[in-house]
């Protein structure tokens, strides 16, 4: 039996083809595409016109002599020199029968996608959120991109660690700490009915009261603007020092665990996080408590850690600070640099003797590889953060914590980074205030439009929705437009946040591709309650049809769309694979009867609206987008 990836099949074919035309050329890359226009073939190859001038050949020649030596078997209709076009493309067909037998093949509980071989464990930094903080709309991509990254390596048989890595240690927190055990002391503030609404305003003010004015101090003097404006200055830096001090108190007590200090803490830390992970769920998106490890579960070990690379003399101190240089790679097994060299050095400890991001960091590396088995760490966080990661990344490859057991090698640490979100001005996406969108306030607004949508959809039909059904519906409908409108672009590039554009049932969107999903299982519905009864789910598939046979195609790319996601970490090759396969169903619906065939076409067509709808199904389940069977 054939591939079930006529792509894969054809590239064997023509590679070999091309080494006994050419053997001197035997690496060449057949280039096998789909061809853009049909009525040319199904698939094109585009090698003859590189092949033609790396062997100082006419285009044209060089096609013939690889058709002659392409085997068709029992997969394309035999290819002769009218199969050449223009320069030199050579343009195939499949014959039906392949493609029939293709589709049982891919009509199976796997839908072709084959197990990695051999699976590995990969670890996935999806998220971080900071305590004392609303989500708002800057923590959207990060968990959305990596749950769908997550989803795919998951689909292909790996073994996937999320980690969500809360900020919920240091200075900042013991400042918000420190200020609600005050107004906790003062009848201000209660620790059992405590909000994530009061948390983020006692963050705000505990930063603010810490924030020491010596600028305005220092002009005040230079400029002499008085006695009244210095001591109204001096009394801001001078409460401003004192709260600062308490902070840093208050941190040094967090770190020992008192019990008082400790209890305001968790208390902070179980209300930040519920509600975080509550917006996790209501986005569709897996993170758990399982998956959180903050950076308080560092924090014993980081002296350690930074001792341990200064005795191996991996770290040195530099004008008062402990860093790692990272301008001069050593070579890996090929004879490459295992980096590019980075002119900044990683610095891990400060003068003042306090820890960075980048201290954490290394030492979730060492976590990750040495702990939790992590041989591939995928860190999907904002592209303004690469060069950060960057020293990480070489740091933790100097100190030998990045070194995966068995192998002598470093784990393969990827930046899947991404752009920001923007409002339709263009601008980084706010409110009509100015101020920073919550996430629990987006996903609202996104259910109650979807809501009005479909409400104003139905009645445009003459129908009614209650608003229960209503309700449901458009939860589902909204977490597809929100995630797909997303995921659907470039995640390496900015991109415009419009609720018009995303709730659309039109176009390439979430809605649009769940409204296929749910035509496919309409048809399936009608055929049983006419009693046709269930002989369709062993038919043979046909491809006679040209509707028929492009719908065929697109479902037999599947399992490649899914490795292409797991290979370059961009979910939108899927969201455009899921789109093109959407219109190619569309298609086939306008032009192929499917209940009013004849008992043998209608049979085949069942079939092949069942495996559209599996396909559509676990393609956007692999997205993190539920589907539903009504709308």
């Amino acid at each position: 039996m054939p591939s079930r990836d006529p792509l894969v099949e054809l590239s064997q074919r023509f590679t070999a083809a091309i080494r006994a035309a050419f053997p001197e050329a035997a690496d060449a890359d057949p280039l096998i595409a789909p061809c853009k226009n049909p009525e040319h073939g199904d698939f094109q190859s585009n090698a003859a016109m590189g092949l033609a001038k790396r062997l100082g050949q006419k285009p044209r020649d060089a096609a013939l002599a690889l058709v002659a030596k392409v085997d068709p078997g029992d997969l394309i209709e035999p290819l002769t020199p009218a199969s050449i076009a223009g320069p030199g493309f050579i343009n195939i067909r499949l014959r039906p029968r392949a493609i029939a037998s293709m589709l049982a093949a891919l009509d199976s509980p796997s839908l072709g996608i084959e197990p990695a071989q051999p699976p590995s464990t990969i670890v996935v930094d999806l998220m971080g959120v900071n305590l004392a903080k609303q989500m708002h709309v800057g923590h959207l991509r990060s968990p959305i991109i990596g749950d769908a990254i997550a989803r795919t390596l998951e689909r292909l048989g790996h073994t996937v660690i999320r980690q969500n890595h809360v900020g919920d240690w240091g200075l900042n927190i013991a400042m918000v700490t420190g200020r609600l055990m005050r107004e906790i002391s003062q009848g201000r503030t209660r620790l059992e009915t405590l909000t994530l609404d009061e948390l983020d305003r006692a963050y705000v003010a505990a930063q603010a009261e810490c924030q020491r004015d010596l600028a305005g101090l220092e002009a005040v003097r230079r400029f002499g603007l008085g006695p009244k404006a210095e001591a109204e200055l001096e009394a801001q830096v001078g409460g401003a020092t004192e709260a600062f001090t308490l902070a840093r108190q208050t941190l040094i007590n967090l770190q020992k665990k008192d019990p008082a200090t400790y209890a305001v803490w968790q208390r902070i830390y179980q209300v930040t996080m519920q509600t975080c992970l509550d917006v996790c769920k209501t986005l569709a998106v897996n993170v758990t408590d399982e998956h959180t490890a903050g950076e308080s579960t560092y924090a014993d070990e980081l002296a350690p850690m930074v001792q341990d690379l200064l005795d191996r003399g991996i770290a040195v101190h530099d004008q008062g600070a402990i860093v790692i240089r990272v301008d001069e790679p050593p070579a890996g097994p090929d004879g490459e640099p295992l980096w590019k060299p980075i002119k900044e050095p990683c610095i891990i400890r400060k003068t003042d003797g306090g820890f960075l991001y980048a201290t954490t960091d290394v030492c979730a590396i060492r976590r990750r590889v040495q702990k939790l088995g992590g041989s591939r760490l995928i860190y999907v966080i904002d592209a303004r953060q690469n060069l950060h990661l960057r020293q990480v990344f070489a740091a933790s490859i100097r100190a030998g914590y990045s070194v995966v057991k068995g192998t002598g090698l470093p784990a393969h640490m990827e930046h899947a980074a991404f752009g920001a979100v923007l409002g339709e001005d263009g601008r980084p996406f706010k409110t009509r205030s100015g101020d920073t969108v919550r996430l629990a306030d987006l996903l609202a607004e996104t259910f109650g439009r979807a809501e009005q949508a479909l409400k104003d959809a139905a009645a445009q039909r003459g129908e009614t929705l209650d608003d229960a059904q209503a309700r449901e519906i458009a939860r589902a409908v909204g977490i597809a437009a929100l995630k797909y409108g997303d995921l659907s672009t470039d995640r390496t590039k900015d991109y415009l946040f419009s609720f018009d554009r995303m709730l659309a049932f039109e176009g390439n969107t979430g809605p649009y591709l769940l409204y296929a999903y749910v035509r496919t299982r309409s048809i399936l519905r009608k055929a049983a309650e006419r009693g046709m009864g269930e002989g369709w789910k062993t038919a043979p598939f046909s491809a006679s049809d040209p509707a028929e046979k492009q719908l065929a195609l697109a479902l037999l790319r599947y399992p490649a769309a899914v490795a292409g996601v797991a290979e370059a970490l961009e979910p939108h090759r899927l969201c455009q694979y899921l789109y093109d396969l959407a219109g190619a169903f569309s298609v086939f619906f306008d032009r192929c009867p499917v209940l009013a065939a004849e008992p043998g076409a209608r049979d085949s067509r069942l079939r092949v609206c069942a495996l559209t709808a599996r396909v559509l199904a676990d393609g956007l389940g692999v997205l993190g987008i539920p589907t539903i069977e009504r709308m």
